[in-house]
């Protein structure tokens, strides 16, 4: 068996991929880490994830693959909300995507919770019509 760092064993026998409660997990602790005022631009907002998008996601964005979107808001931004809320109207929401995540991951040098963070972040942000630059700021910003 291969030895890292130090000579010491890893056993990688017994780790498994995040489940979906874990997802949840990191997502609620990448939101509550970003900065204050940009949760405060979200307004009640849930966070959901599921492990790919469904078939009228897929459809109506035109998807060559479940795996082509890791994350989606859902709803009516504060910046377009109407002064009245309207009755019957479901809460905004982001989705996060997990298998999708898991390739992303699986493929690039980052970690699993920066690329959570980065996704809501990105959902988030272009949903209320902030710059990449914007947005690249605010995760700049986020511990």
């Amino acid at each position: 068996m291969k030895l890292f760092g130090g000579g010491a064993k890893f056993d990688w026998k017994g780790l498994k991929a995040p489940e979906l409660d874990d997802f949840e997990a990191m997502a609620a602790e990448a939101y509550a880490a970003l900065p204050a005022d940009f949760r405060a631009m979200t307004g009640e907002i849930e966070i959901r994830v599921s492990d790919f998008p469904d078939e009228d996601v897929v459809k109506e964005m035109e998807l060559e693959s479940d795996f082509d979107i890791l994350g989606l808001f859902s709803g009516v931004g504060v910046a377009h909300d109407a002064a009245v809320p309207e009755t019957g109207r479901l809460p905004n929401r982001v989705w996060l995507y997990r298998r999708p995540i898991l390739d992303y991951w699986a493929e690039h040098d980052e970690t699993l919770g920066d690329i959570v963070s980065h996704v809501l972040v990105h959902e988030i942000g272009h949903h209320f019509g902030l710059s990449d630059d914007d947005m690249y700021g605010i995760e700049d910003n986020t511990p």
